[in-house]
């Protein structure tokens, strides 16, 4: 009889985890090291403007898709208030390269007829594409929540194929090839690396239809918390886990910085493995899988500048946009030259409750390497040194130079800036290098980015990003598959979804 689970970790993997085991009945604490819950979830206000830290459009949330399943089973999904991107539009993308804007409509049969019309000649390269692409995605049983499923590999041999080989061996048009590939920072894109299978899901999502927060994001963070507290469990700020005790092969309590000690029954941990790995000294791992997640790399981070608009001034956008300085860039998401940076960027206007058609904010996301900033790796906040807010006016300002080329007028809009960069990142969420999406996954390497649901000791299990799929879709899914091990009972949530 399990009388007490405990979650290391606030963030997306450890609330969704403890709500579906609170659901079925377990007693539930979740230990979060920060003063706020939510991870990539949470929200943060400047001049009465509200931002995201993290989570900014979201798949799998309409009718039948399984993030809105799994809401709709933990009965918290009358409490989010979302809205779809525009059908027309779902995505835009602009390269300043031939000064062209493309907006990409929603849905696989207007997402194809779309490129077929920019591209006739590669009429049918293009519908074979989106097959396989789609088909790739269809493999992936757990991704749908399908009884019985499992993570087991498909047998197609595009399934570890890097992305930008599986884009190149359906279409020959170079630009085209770019084009498909806008996705690719949301699939922690790297040209050679990424798995054609990951690529595959995250534009399954985004392209059959995705939405939009109306409101902050945290909105989820504190669905999930109530749902816990509902059914008698607990989640606690301020109780980072610093050592957890072990005997015959079992976690028999944990430590918090505060000095509580929380014995246990049965432990999950939502915490990056390298972050773990500290706190446990490596007891849990085998001397191979050590080596291997100290040695692995982490994927990129990222620098935000977060623009305060004057009122009546900015177009709210309902969608994305994706910036290039060229074609070739897509792939360049996470690398950085410093004389021409930024080269490519992401851009949105965060969605308010009762939104107008004036934007009230404006978010900019570069993807860059950990290593820009890594001199200051050492700091903490607010005494980083002016040698850093020099390094960061510098930046920003080449920022509002790109945005204004591809907005004119922008920075007359603005009334007020701020920046973060993966120093932030780092240190907000409890990531090793700042890292958006945890252990890079590696086409070449495909087990070297993941980690197993289990660990050495019997009772403690792992949830989040680094198990299966990142963002906001993937995480829950995760989530799913740790509660039902706990439990030990497969497919006893699944079938209930």
């Amino acid at each position: 009889m399990v009388n007490n689970i405990h979650i290391i970790g606030g963030g997306i993997g450890g609330l969704f985890t403890g709500a579906l085991l609170a659901k079925e009945g377990y007693p539930v604490t979740v230990l979060e090291r920060g003063a706020h819950v939510g991870g990539g979830l949470q929200s943060f206000t400047r001049n009465g403007v509200a931002f995201d830290a993290g989570m900014h459009v979201v798949g799998g949330l309409q009718p039948g898709g399984s993030l809105n399943r799994i809401c709709r089973y933990l009965g918290i999904l009358d409490q989010l208030h979302f809205r779809q991107v525009d059908a027309d539009c779902g995505d835009e993308v602009v390269c300043l390269e031939d000064d062209m804007t493309y907006r990409i409509p929603q849905g696989i049969e207007a997402f194809t007829n779309y490129f077929q019309q920019l591209f006739p000649e590669e009429k049918e390269n293009i519908q074979r594409y989106v097959d396989h692409l789609f088909a790739l995605a269809d493999q992936v049983d757990f991704f749908f929540l399908r009884p019985g499923s499992d993570s087991s590999p498909s047998s197609d041999k595009a399934f570890y194929q890097s992305s930008k080989e599986f884009i190149a061996d359906h279409v020959r048009n170079p630009k085209l090839r770019s084009l498909l590939a806008y996705l690719s920072p949301l699939a922690g894109g790297d040209a050679g690396y990424t798995p054609a299978y990951v690529f595959s899901l995250i534009n399954y999502l985004y392209i059959k239809a995705h939405s939009r927060f109306e409101g902050p994001a945290e909105q989820l963070a504190e669905a999930l918390v109530s749902k816990i507290q509902e059914q008698g469990g607990e989640v606690l700020p301020c109780a980072e886990v610093i050592d957890i005790q072990m005997e015959n092969g079992r976690v028999q309590s944990l430590t918090t910085a505060d000095g509580r000690t929380f014995p246990t029954d049965c432990v999950v941990s939502s915490i990056h493995p390298q972050s773990l790995l500290k706190v446990t000294g490596g007891q849990l791992f085998t001397k191979a899988s050590k080596t291997r997640l100290m040695s692995a790399p982490n994927n990129c981070s990222a620098y935000c500048v977060y623009a305060v608009l004057k009122e009546g001034t900015f177009p709210y956008m309902n969608h994305p946009c994706y910036c290039w300085d060229s074609y070739d860039k897509v792939w360049q998401y996470g690398k950085y030259d410093e004389e021409n940076w930024p080269q490519n960027f992401v851009f949105l206007t965060p969605c308010e409750v009762n939104q107008g058609p004036f934007a009230r904010a404006l978010q900019v996301v570069v993807f860059v390497p950990f290593s820009i900033c890594e001199r200051w790796a050492g700091t903490t906040v607010g005494k980083r040194g002016p040698d850093y807010e020099e390094w960061k006016r510098k930046h920003t300002e080449l920022v509002l130079n790109k945005m204004e080329k591809v907005r004119p007028g922008f920075r007359d809009c603005v009334e007020h800036l701020y920046d973060a960069t993966p120093l932030t990142v780092r240190d907000y969420f409890n990531e090793p290098e700042g890292s958006l999406y945890g252990l890079l996954k590696d086409s070449r390497n495909p087990y070297a980015g993941y980690l197993p649901l289990r660990t050495k000791a019997e009772n403690l299990f792992m949830t989040g990003q680094n198990v299966y799929l990142h963002g906001c879709c993937g995480v829950p899914l995760t989530a799913v598959m740790t509660a039902e091990a706990v439990i030990g009972e497969k497919d006893v949530i699944v079938r209930k979804l």
